[in-house]
């Protein structure tokens, strides 16, 4: 697994709530206070969450890469 690690269990509450474990808040820099957007696939049984900020680069980076390519389309007609 280049660049991803397993960082243990997590256990859900009664209301839902589950903790990350310390060492992937240190390395991720998971602090209180921060937003994390959850998604996942209802499909594959699989949940993930991503920092405000990722999500922000993200859109960000996708939405340049959109114009880019609308942009190159455009030049080739």
């Amino acid at each position: 697994m280049h660049g991803k690690k397993m960082y243990g269990t997590a256990t859900v509450g009664t209301k839902g709530q589950i903790v990350i474990p310390a060492e992937a808040r240190e390395e991720l820099c998971i602090e209180p206070g921060d937003k994390l957007y959850i998604a996942g696939s209802p499909e594959k049984k699989m949940l993930f969450c991503l920092k405000e900020e990722q999500l922000r680069t993200l859109v960000e980076q996708l939405t340049s890469d959109m114009e880019a390519a609308s942009q190159l389309i455009n030049n080739t007609k």
